[in-house]
């Protein structure tokens, strides 16, 4: 059983895996848009998942909140310990999909705003976001912590996309919580805030496998997550968030493309 978080792009890298597993033969069920961490990990332990790609720091800090490294070899080898039995991570792809927060230029200009600690000029600041995020190690309370900046939440279930934008652009927030693979962010009236104290872990793509992954598919998954680029997910988000192309589509043109390129 493959799996995929609710999150569009994690349905695309999941598709990816699934497919590149049915030309090898093996018979894949398929059970996308799952949920968030806090609905699939027991999924997963308990067998009920064999494989879902997950993102290396956002998952260590879920099962380490007090983790502290941020590098990205550092985590995931820190991520690889912290796994509970009977689970374990393939290698990390290239491609990296990790939370940002973003502001309107508008805001930005107003306030001066480069790095996340500008926010302290900002008043009655809202963050919007999942509404995972108002735990989360990196949320209000690593605001204030982390950057001392005070910030009152606001949840909005779509991961970052169309609603929350809406909501930054119309001023109902005024920073919003968006991955970095999201196309949307290279419109020029958003501004992504530096990070320099590491409020956000590295995190690259990784599958999370169960013990019944034998060795051949997993040294499949492996060849294709080194193939995986945070350019290539970019362009497949932008196709399905621009051009409305469904995963399985994007996932099997992007297959063909690899193998051609192989040959």
């Amino acid at each position: 059983m493959v799996g995929s978080q609710d999150y569009y792009s994690n349905e695309i890298i999941a598709e990816i895996y699934a497919q590149g597993l049915e030309k090898l033969g093996y018979k894949i069920d398929r059970q996308m848009r799952i949920g968030q961490r806090e609905i699939y990990m027991p999924e997963l332990k308990a067998g009920a998942i064999d494989l879902l790609p997950d993102y290396t720091g956002n998952l260590l800090q879920f099962l380490n909140p007090k983790a502290t490294v941020t590098a990205s070899q550092a985590v995931y080898n820190q991520l690889r310990e912290a796994l509970p039995d009977g689970l374990r991570i393939l290698n990390q792809a290239p491609a990296s999909d990790q939370d940002s927060y973003a502001v309107t230029a508008k805001l930005a200009q107003r306030y001066n705003l480069k790095q996340i600690g500008d926010l302290r000029a900002v008043p009655n600041l809202v963050l919007g976001g999942n509404s995972e995020l108002e735990t989360r190690p990196y949320g209000p309370k690593g605001l204030k912590s982390i950057y001392g900046v005070n910030a009152k939440f606001s949840p909005i279930e779509d991961s970052g996309g169309a609603l929350t934008i809406k909501a930054l652009r119309d001023n109902s927030i005024q920073l919003a919580d968006i991955y970095s693979s999201d196309p949307v962010l290279a419109d020029s009236d958003l501004v992504v805030l530096a990070d320099p104290k590491s409020l956000f872990l590295a995190s690259q793509v990784v599958p999370v496998i169960s013990e019944r992954i034998d060795e051949r598919a997993g040294t499949e998954i492996n060849r294709i997550s080194a193939m995986l680029t945070s350019r290539a997910l970019i362009e497949m988000n932008h196709q399905s968030t621009k051009l409305q192309r469904s995963a399985r589509d994007i996932a099997k043109a992007w297959l063909a493309t690899q193998s051609a390129n192989a040959s």
